[in-house]
């Protein structure tokens, strides 16, 4: 009899550290929220993790490796799939057709799974999918000014491989949700694909890897090694930004809405809102004697200018009750500070097990 599991797929990542950490620590405490889940969780990725809790086992490994999907089908029972694997926004543009082969044959294999696992068990498998402020295309400037806070549906015209590469990988999601399994066997299918669209992400705990909103996280982490940070946008550049906690509690919470209580398969979740020299202020109140200059990289500076400068998650406050639990002032006081000073007057390491409330 196959294990049933939750499988996160690029767990190595800093979302997916995080989301293990969470998950595997309520599923150990059984909490009451965790009920509908199972205690077991497969994680994913073709780097190896750090030293795992005892329900968490790692299997090394690329999701473009159909081999390596067959046998975890014919191991496991696959009951739910965060989908965190991706070839992340600057190093896309570098290698665009990697990026494409990454972000969406990766996912459009993973959908094929979800939905014949679905089939063969007669019962949803959840697919969870992370997507990103990227899709978003405002045309100039002025426009970003005059759309202070974007809807789901409005300016979905991505710049980059990597925005397309996501709003693709909705849509398929959306395909495989509500059409796929009907011109196959005539009868509606049974994956439920739920997906939210990130801000900037800062994570206290992992070091940044080659998103183009890394300048936040950058600056905080070049602050606490007494390290000069040259930011890559203008001083003015605005986008809007999430604590990892949060984003790893948009998950979890959106995983867990009732699906008739959802009115769209893909929702906006945001925290707050700042500019990079709003940011940089952040970080001096802090650390300073911090060295931040702007020299914009104007290919990345291009990037950020087609984002909105705030999202309208209105939508997933309604639908599920999302509210963040970092505004800017707790995010910096109570989680980044104090664990990126942590982090490196003890030396690098990993976020420490949470213990059961």
């Amino acid at each position: 009899m196959r294990a049933k599991v939750t499988l996160i797929t690029g767990a190595a990542g800093e979302v997916g550290q995080a989301l293990i950490q969470r998950l595997s620590t309520e599923f150990t405490c059984e909490s009451p929220g965790a009920a509908a889940f199972q205690r077991q969780i497969l994680a994913l990725d073709l780097n190896p993790l750090p030293a795992l809790p005892k329900n968490v086992h790692q299997v090394q490994g690329s999701i473009l490796d159909t081999g390596l999907l067959d046998r975890l089908v014919s191991e496991y029972e696959i009951e739910e799939i965060y989908h965190l694997a991706a070839l992340l926004s600057t190093r896309a543009e570098f290698s665009p057709d990697a990026a494409h082969k990454v972000n969406v044959e990766g996912t459009l294999g993973l959908l094929h799974l979800a939905a014949q696992q679905s089939e063969w068990r007669g019962a949803p498998v959840r697919f969870i999918f992370p997507s990103s402020i990227a899709v978003f295309g405002l045309p100039d400037l002025k426009t970003k000014t005059a759309a202070p806070r974007v809807r789901e549906w409005e300016w979905n015209y991505p710049t980059t491989m990597y925005g397309c590469n996501k709003l693709y990988c909705e849509l398929l999601g959306i395909y495989f949700s509500r059409h796929y399994r009907q011109l196959a066997v005539d009868r509606p299918t049974s994956l439920d694909f739920r997906a939210v669209r990130f801000p900037g992400l800062v994570s206290a705990f992992t070091v940044p890897s080659g998103g183009t909103s890394d300048y936040g996280p950058e600056m905080l982490h070049a602050a606490a090694q007494h390290k000069p940070y040259a930011c890559f946008v203008r001083e003015d550049v605005r986008i809007p930004f999430m604590a990892m906690p949060d984003a790893v509690k948009a998950l979890i919470d959106l995983a867990r809405a009732p699906r008739e209580a959802l009115s769209r398969p893909v929702y906006n979740v945001t925290s707050f809102s700042l500019s990079a020299g709003e940011f940089r202020d952040h970080v001096l109140r802090y650390f300073p004697d911090a060295q931040i200059d702007f020299v914009p990289d104007l290919k990345r500076q291009q990037i950020v200018d087609t984002w909105p400068a705030d999202l309208d998650d209105s939508t997933a406050r309604r639908d599920w009750g999302w509210h963040p639990d970092y505004d800017v002032e707790r995010a910096f006081a109570e989680y980044l500070v104090p664990s990126i000073r942590q982090r490196y007057e003890k030396g690098a390491r990993g976020p420490g097990p949470d213990t059961c409330a």
